[in-house]
């Protein structure tokens, strides 16, 4: 038997003997089947080394390998933690992740640029995808359901850097977004009505704002019996139900065949039958064909995108149309925005890094001056409490002209503050 010389040699040893060997078993399956075949074959490693060590240490040495070889390295640690939100890579001694809404500097360091791009190719290799200086960025998704965001050089000047966006692994309510005082009780309220009775909705805020988020929340007020189709660039949403077909973009191959965009996405989606369609976010030219669906039979569907107020969402969604190169003229523009959104829910990342539906705005129609909006509810910052927390309130504006259709819909019309 021979004897231990540290488990900082015994784990590289280990870890050389078995990518040597390259077992496909060890990298077949699941991401769990993987981790387990990982485990059995470091048992028979020491075994025929004749390695004896403690329980805690095998284990230990289990979890290190296994994050190594078959998942992210050090960076597992952080991904384990489900108050991590986002895993920020600046360089690799310059880690940084967020947690309830706060940046702050990791715990865990990289080697060298050489462990970032192996890190990045293992993530995106099995998904056919590619990053090198012909092709230096991508964006893929992790096993979990994360989205990994990669930046390479020469366009990240000081190495590769990384983006890890992940998502919580418990889907938020509106119980729980009332709890954390994103939404009043009285916008979730709204809100489940609005849904309920077929309003065409826009959620937009900016980066890290709980769009998402929201998107997942007020989707659970849709009746079961309707049949949704999701359409993403990159899937996050995540709908606790049965009756729905997620669709995906696909970015083009080595050789630059094999895109698919969120618009193909969109024209397929119309022939499919859907009660709804679910627009993850709306970024270009799909905004003409997402206003149409909603213009043609397709109430009560949802969406998101990147604006600072709904003002400029407006804005956006004009400039987006005129992206599907038409040749459309601005008032007609105007005319199938006003005809298709009804309300935008505004989403804000406040100073604190708590996220909050600051506004719920009415699109009233088109008048002379432009598209008329009319604020349902509106968040009003007052300050920061002894704890350094936002505090303010929230003004309710005058009955909107949609509680007509909650009650046409069989809704229980909602308005006033408790």
């Amino acid at each position: 038997m021979s004897e231990h010389n540290g488990s900082s040699d015994l784990k590289e040893r280990v870890r050389q003997r078995l990518l040597n060997e390259r077992d496909p078993a060890l990298f077949e399956g699941s991401q769990a089947d993987k981790r387990l075949n990982l485990r059995e074959a470091v048992r028979r490693v020491l075994e025929e080394d004749r390695e004896i060590i403690p329980g805690w240490e095998m284990a230990s040495l289990v979890r290190q390998i296994s994050d190594e070889v078959v998942g992210l390295g050090p960076l597992e640690e952080l991904l384990r933690d489900a108050a991590i939100t986002e895993v920020m890579i600046n360089s690799p001694s310059r880690i940084y992740v967020e947690r309830a809404g706060r940046i702050e500097r990791a715990w865990v360091t990289l080697e060298s640029d050489a462990q970032v791009l192996h890190l990045i190719e293992r993530v995106i290799g099995p998904l056919g995808l590619r990053i090198d200086e012909s092709q230096p960025y991508v964006e893929a998704r992790l096993p979990d359901g994360s989205r990994l965001h990669a930046i390479i050089p020469p366009l990240a000047i000081h190495g590769p850097a990384v983006t890890i966006r992940r998502f919580s692994a418990l889907p938020f309510t509106y119980e729980t977004l009332s709890a954390n005082a994103t939404m009043t009780p009285p916008m979730v309220r709204f809100l489940d009505a609005a849904v309920s009775a077929r309003m065409n909705m826009v959620i937009s805020g900016g980066t890290g704002s709980g769009k998402t988020t929201l998107l997942n929340v007020l989707s659970s007020s849709i009746p079961e019996h309707e049949r949704l189709i999701t359409i993403e660039d990159a899937a996050e949403l995540r709908l606790a139900r049965e009756h729905v077909v997620s669709l995906e973009a696909r970015p083009a191959n080595i050789e630059g065949r094999g895109l698919v965009t969120v618009r193909d996405l969109l024209r397929n989606a119309l022939r499919m039958r859907p009660d709804r369609i679910i627009v993850g976010e709306v970024r270009g030219g799909e905004a003409l064909d997402m206003l149409q669906a909603m213009n043609t039979g397709h109430e009560g569907s949802l969406s998101t995108c990147h604006a600072n107020s709904p003002a400029d969402l407006l804005v956006r969604l004009e400039t987006m149309v005129m992206m599907a190169e038409l040749g459309l003229a601005p008032g007609p523009v105007r005319q199938q925005i006003a005809a298709a959104l009804d309300l935008i829910v505004h989403t804000s990342r406040l100073q604190d890094g708590s996220r909050r539906v600051t506004r719920v705005t009415e699109v009233r129609g088109l008048t002379e001056d432009g598209l008329e909006l009319v604020d349902v509810f509106r968040f009003r910052p007052a300050g920061l409490d002894d704890q350094g927390r936002v505090y303010g309130r929230v003004e309710v504006g005058e009955p909107p002209q949609c509680l007509e259709r909650f009650e046409a819909a069989g809704v229980q019309p909602f308005w006033g503050e408790d």
